[in-house]
């Protein structure tokens, strides 16, 4: 079977690669002639756990193919995915210019039938419009080609894609005839195979299951972040109020851990273009316009236990910052909880030090030299007034604290995830901020 993925950012460069390992042949489409050089070459420009791999490895089977030719690219497909970024607007619905840019690609090279599936996360209609755009191109070219729409939304959690994709707890197709369904299912058949549950629905209902499933998982993690501001006034221990709300079968422990609000490249945007559909169509989404206020709100939490014992003077104070991105396993910054910090920090007249295993390149091309990056975690919090962990990565986990207790100017510590224990930190001496955790003094 041959297929088509225009696009290859994160989601199109997994789908893609994916699909290749099962022994599908797939020819990536980029307009960025650069970027098919390197990923012909077998060179990725992001960070994925065993993406890199699984490239070079298809490439080499001649499994893997990658093209700024839209036409070269989509000849003798049956079916070709459209993957590219769907960005948030000034008023927070989804731009799919991409999108459409895509499909009109689509309609001015294709000459046989194809199915065209929006791989992007888009709102209820998109499919619509696609269709549309692929035939008002094929109507400039006076051809008629048959072709059908899909809608196979992406499930992929940055730092485990591949391990998603390939062993997905649920696949999602919209489809509207019983010919495309055939279709995806020879498509996906080895994963049928291997018990993987595919279902599917019509078309509409798999555009807002997306939306949806990352509303609900939003919603968990401003729910449990307020509780656990309520800890904190309270004196009580989220850690402890988790684990007794999770042991509910009901509920169950995933999504429940607090923090500095949820980020990244879905959560965000993705909750914006819901609201914004649903007062499109003259309904508010009361829960979720609450979940958004709630997380807006707690971006700030680590930034006013900081103040406060700061009393709000941190001029030329120096603090460490270990994490960047705005989760383990991803270079990916986008809307990260600690570059939001940093920038607060840096506007009070503090010195910002910074470690992170993968995303300090892209740090850097946000906020240049206005901090001071550090290739070892220890060098970054010598002589600093206090140390603030922002991204749950391994390393940090069991650091050398007696070493940590020498080297800092003041022993304290800033967990935004609260992966440390207060008592053991209280012990050696450092005085330990947590999130709905009673403070060690």
């Amino acid at each position: 079977m041959k297929i088509a993925v225009v696009g290859t950012g994160y989601v199109g460069l997994v789908t893609g690669t994916c699909f290749a390992e099962t022994g599908v042949s797939v020819t990536c489409i980029d307009k960025d002639t650069k970027k098919v050089t390197q990923l012909s070459e077998g060179s990725i420009p992001i960070y994925e756990p065993g993406l890199e791999s699984l490239i070079r490895t298809n490439i080499g089977k001649k499994r893997l193919f990658f093209t700024s030719d839209a036409g070269e690219g989509i000849k003798d497909s049956e079916v070709v995915f459209i993957a590219v970024g769907t960005p948030a607007g000034e008023d927070g619905s989804a731009d799919l210019q991409h999108v459409i840019n895509a499909a009109r690609d689509i309609g001015r090279t294709m000459t046989s039938y194809m199915v065209i599936v929006t791989k992007s996360t888009v709102p209820v209609g998109t499919s619509e419009k696609v269709r549309k755009a692929i035939r008002e191109e094929l109507e400039k070219r006076k051809m008629k080609i048959d072709f059908d729409i899909a809608s196979n939304p992406e499930f992929l959690k940055e730092g485990a894609a591949v391990e998603d994709f390939l062993r997905p707890e649920r696949i999602v197709i919209g489809v509207d005839n019983e010919k495309t369904k055939k279709i995806m299912s020879r498509l996906y058949y080895s994963f049928v195979l291997n018990n993987h549950p595919i279902f599917f629905m019509n078309i509409a209902s798999a555009e807002i299951t997306k939306y949806a499933a990352n509303a609900m998982l939003a919603t968990r993690i401003s729910f449990i972040n307020e509780i656990a501001n309520l800890c904190d006034i309270l004196g009580a221990d989220i850690n402890e109020v988790r684990k007794g709300i999770g042991s509910d079968s009901r509920i169950g422990n995933k999504f429940l851990y607090p923090g500095t609000g949820y980020g990244g490249s879905c959560f965000p945007k993705d909750v914006k273009a819901i609201i914004k559909t649903a007062d499109d169509h003259g309904y508010e989404l009361n829960v979720i316009k609450a979940v958004e206020k709630a997380n807006e709100y707690q971006k700030n939490v680590i930034f006013r236990k900081m103040m406060q014992f700061f009393k709000n003077d941190l001029r030329g104070k120096i603090f460490a910052i270990w994490g960047l991105s705005f989760k383990p396993k991803t270079d990916d910054i986008r809307e990260s909880a600690s570059i939001y910090l940093i920038e607060r920090l840096l506007k009070e007249g503090a010195e910002i030090r910074v470690y992170d295993p993968a995303a300090m390149e892209e740090t850097k091309k946000k906020l240049g030299n206005s901090i001071t990056y550090f290739s070892d975690p220890y060098d970054a919090v010598q002589g600093v007034n206090a140390l603030i962990l922002m991204t749950e990565w391994p390393e940090f986990r069991l650091p050398d604290f007696y070493k940590m207790e020498r080297i800092m100017k003041e022993k304290i510590i800033f967990d935004g995830r609260n992966i440390y224990d207060p008592g053991m930190l209280n012990n050696i001496g450092f005085i330990y901020f947590g999130i709905g955790r009673r403070q060690t003094f």
